[in-house]
């Protein structure tokens, strides 16, 4: 009997989907399982009535979990998933084995709040960047692109007044994590990243080059390469 693969999960950013994944899946080691899903109310599923929140998404991967009977499993979150991730981890520390984040926004304020919030403006999405507010269209159907911005939004103002992770949260989390950071990212400094770093057991920030935030404009092949890498080692 063959032993199981290790289980991998991949963690979308904000107002995206699985689909994110989809050039990256085939670059990665065939000795991982990996399992991608997105969270409520993004990439078609059922926008629930609650607010957006970090627990909310959080319970979400939980349930997934569980559905498929993954008893442990290795995160790779972009943006938004990297801090699900680790909110999970800091909560659930059996359940995660690692952690690799990727642009992952570590450090919310008020005022960083509202200059995000501004990025997700329907109206003016659609007015400067009307492919952009197709895409999205397409990619949440058929559930309403424009609520998803508006619930993300909301979502985000109160990381603001109240962040998901603290110092504390961070302290607790004991397993590997690599904090993936672009040289070209203008929304995550290096400072936060470091920061973050600081307060992990054992964190490790790993520096791209010629990288910005935005994932589709990431090396798929540079990224899968660390991927594999860092997913593969034994503790």
């Amino acid at each position: 009997m063959f032993p199981l693969k290790p289980s991998l999960i991949l963690l979308h950013g904000a107002i995206s989907s699985e689909k994110q994944f989809d050039t990256l899946l085939p670059l990665l080691n065939k000795e991982l399982d990996v399992h991608v899903f997105s969270f409520p109310g993004h990439g078609g599923k059922k926008i629930p009535a609650e607010p957006f929140s970090i627990d909310l998404f959080a319970s979400a991967l939980l349930d997934f979990l569980q559905q498929e009977k993954i008893s442990s499993a290795s995160v790779f979150g972009y943006s938004m998933g990297g801090y699900v991730a680790l909110y999970l981890a800091s909560r659930h520390p059996l359940l995660i084995n690692k952690i690799f984040t990727l642009g992952t926004k570590l450090e919310w304020t008020e005022e960083i709040a509202a200059k995000e919030t501004a990025q997700l403006n329907p109206g003016k999405i659609k007015s400067k960047v009307p492919a952009f507010a197709e895409a999205l269209k397409q990619l949440h159907a058929p559930q309403d692109w424009k609520t998803v911005l508006h619930k993300t939004s909301e979502m985000l103002l109160q990381l603001g007044k109240k962040p998901a992770l603290t110092e504390n949260d961070f302290q607790k989390i004991k397993i590997p994590v690599l904090i993936g950071l672009g040289d070209g990212d203008k929304m995550v400094s290096r400072p936060e990243a470091e920061n973050a770093e600081k307060y992990l057991e054992c964190g490790k920030l790993l520096l791209l080059e010629n990288t910005p935030h935005v994932f589709e404009k990431v090396d798929r092949r540079i990224l899968a390469d660390y991927m594999n890498d860092f997913f593969n080692e034994k503790k």
